[in-house]
């Protein structure tokens, strides 16, 4: 399985964006997790949740590189969350909510800062999007994995993870299981 490759963003609140790439062909498997930190230990939801930590609430994306490619995946992730707001998305609102690209290698960060300055353009505010070398990525709470699928008819499911899935499916129709 040489064609599997690991791709790690930030773009608020993990469950959101967790769903949105589990729609994504070529995606093999998105874990909910935290990175970009630097509290001393694992950290907890509750921890991250402060703000004190440092960390994002990021996805872990295995995916079939044979399938959909980093410049897609990236695409897909620049444009169902916005990337000019700093530190929130929507209600959501502190560092750990903020827009993060977290690189594997020196390749993909060329390609992401590639596909920033490319999307810059079609946006009406300046990206905020932080480009980082990924160094450790905590894996998330069991209850905050696969969290749309398991609470489908909650209010957050209903008004803001919907939404996004719309977004998805209007603008990347064709990249879609």
């Amino acid at each position: 399985m040489s064609n599997l490759k690991l791709a790690t963003f930030g773009g608020g609140c993990f469950w959101c964006t967790e769903t949105v790439f589990l729609e994504v062909k070529g995606i093999e498997k998105v874990v909910s997790g935290y990175s970009g930190g630097n509290a001393p230990g694992r950290p907890t939801y509750r921890e991250i949740c402060s703000g004190l930590t440092g960390h994002a609430e990021v996805i872990q994306i295995t995916y079939d590189a044979s399938i959909v490619s980093y410049e897609t995946i990236l695409i897909i992730f620049m444009t169902t969350h916005n990337p000019t707001q700093l530190n929130r998305q929507g209600a959501d609102v502190g560092t750990q909510y903020r827009s993060v690209i977290f690189f594997h290698n020196e390749k993909q960060q060329e390609i992401a800062q590639l596909i920033l300055k490319e999307l810059a353009p079609h946006f009406d505010a300046k990206l905020v999007t932080e480009i980082s070398p990924l160094t450790i990525f905590y894996e998330a709470e069991k209850e905050h994995q696969a969290y749309y699928k398991n609470n489908q008819n909650s209010g957050y499911c209903s008004y803001v993870i919907n939404p996004k899935l719309q977004q998805l499916r209007t603008l990347h129709a064709d990249k879609l299981k």
